[in-house]
């Protein structure tokens, strides 16, 4: 029998068997699902002074996905974190919401049943995920395959026609696609193996150098061979999100596998360096930099306010508690309203208040990613958790600081709000892998069982 020192030293719980905590992932499930339709609710009353006529199915077809998920959950990891359906749930509900909201002021847009759609095929993916994958460790014997896979995805886009300056999509007639949003999960697969196979050489070696101890040149040299790869996005896709978005969940990553702050400076002095000599090189790069140091330039020069600017404005404009849905005027900042810029229509019509209801959401749902990391025990594991989390917590900060112009402007997506099905979709089969890390995270180790 496992004595409770031995319990200790494996991970697992010393004390009685504790709570799968399904009732209350099932009561949060629903309440995500009712703030969802009265958010649905409040933009047709403000427009029409009406209940919009379809907020029931809304309702039924948002709950109806929340439920048919929660009860695999329950079924096949019913020791998960219940925070995490829940979160996801009322963050893709939120984004449905908002979607609907704009598509009202453009009345020749219906961008909210086709992200319902995709919103449907994320949670179908989701749940394929949880119920066929049991154990996340085979995942590593598909690693580096898993790695050409991705760089297969970034490189096809190159080949495609520009979308607003960038070369991160497939488009084929009215479908398209964006693979960068899949190659994300497949790198943090390989990179979680490669780290945890070799984190040995990357902690224990090095050349210490007034307060850092700096890697020798073998093992710095795949930390280069990603910075190319990084630099090669950059120029050949113009993607500054993305690219930031790879190469710093790569360092994040490095930092955890050998506890070095090392890595950290290293990682900041190479993308830096990357995004400076790219902004030179690459006009679309460059005016998003000239933006994000001059956002209110052409309103100076007389021609009207750009996309951030008009961001800005909605920010002031909504203020503490905002205007309420359907009553702000964050449409006119264009095109990228239901994309880049839909975190501006949330500050406009919820105001602070809002934003950081909405930001804390985020900051829980990557706490709970990275608890379940920490409380695995294999090195795999770990990092993958970490990864996982790290994805959506980097690629909030890009969006958020893009639009608030604390950082230039990168193109990236809001994680399960904004609109975009690659994006919607890639998100939930990260929230199905988290639930199935935290399982085992969570689950009491079989009686009897000795180490």
């Amino acid at each position: 029998m496992a004595t409770p020192a031995v319990a200790a030293v494996r991970g697992g719980p010393t004390g009685p068997r504790p709570s799968t905590g399904r009732n209350v992932e099932l009561a949060l499930v629903l309440c995500a699902v009712a703030i969802a339709v009265f958010g649905y609710i409040e933009v047709g009353v403000n427009i029409d002074d009406k209940v919009p006529p379809d907020a029931a199915e809304y309702g039924a077809a948002l709950g109806g996905l929340a439920l048919i998920a929660h009860g695999v959950i329950r079924w096949r990891a019913r020791y998960a974190d219940p925070l995490l359906l829940p979160i996801a749930v009322l963050l893709n509900g939120i984004g449905l919401v908002v979607i609907y909201r704009l598509d009202r002021a453009t009345p020749s847009s219906h961008a909210a049943p086709t992200q319902l759609l995709w919103s449907t095929l994320g949670v179908a993916l989701c749940v394929a995920v949880i119920v066929l994958l049991r154990d996340y460790r085979i995942l590593r014997r598909y690693a580096y395959s898993g790695a050409l896979v991705a760089l297969v995805l970034l490189v096809v886009p190159i080949f495609f026609p520009a979308v607003y300056g960038s070369r991160i999509w497939i488009t084929i007639g009215p479908f398209s696609i964006q693979p960068g949003e899949f190659a994300k999960i497949l790198l943090v697969i390989f990179f979680a193996a490669y780290l945890s196979a070799h984190r040995g050489a990357l902690a224990l070696t090095g050349r210490r150098i007034w307060r850092f101890t700096l890697p020798p040149g073998r093992v710095l040299g795949p930390v280069l061979l990603v910075w190319a790869a990084f630099i090669g996005v950059l120029v050949l896709e113009t993607d500054l999100g993305m690219s930031l978005l790879y190469f710093g969940i790569f360092v994040v990553m490095l930092y955890v596998a050998t506890a070095r702050i090392s890595w950290i400076a290293i990682g900041l002095v190479l993308a830096a360096a990357g995004v400076v000599m790219v902004g030179w090189l690459s006009p679309h790069v460059h005016a998003r930099v000239d933006q994000w140091l001059h956002p209110l330039a052409s309103v100076a020069a007389g021609q009207g306010a750009n996309q951030i600017a008009q961001s800005l404005f909605a920010f002031a404009w909504g203020g503490v508690l905002g205007t309420g849905l359907g009553l702000g005027h964050s449409i006119l900042i264009g095109f990228a309203a239901k994309s880049d810029f839909i975190l501006a229509t949330i500050g406009e019509e919820l105001g602070l208040v809002g934003m950081v209801a909405l930001l804390l959401l985020y900051l829980l749902l990557v706490s709970r990613g990275y608890r379940a990391g920490i409380a695995l025990r294999d090195p795999f594991g770990r990092l993958l958790a970490i990864g996982l989390a790290t994805i959506i917590g980097l690629q909030v900060f890009v969006v958020a600081g893009g639009v608030l112009d604390l950082i230039p402007l990168t193109g990236a997506t809001l994680p399960f709000i904004a609109q975009g099905g690659s994006s919607v979709v890639t998100n939930w089969i990260i929230v199905a892998l988290l639930v199935r890390l935290s399982d085992t995270a969570r689950r009491p180790a079989p009686e009897g069982e000795t180490r």
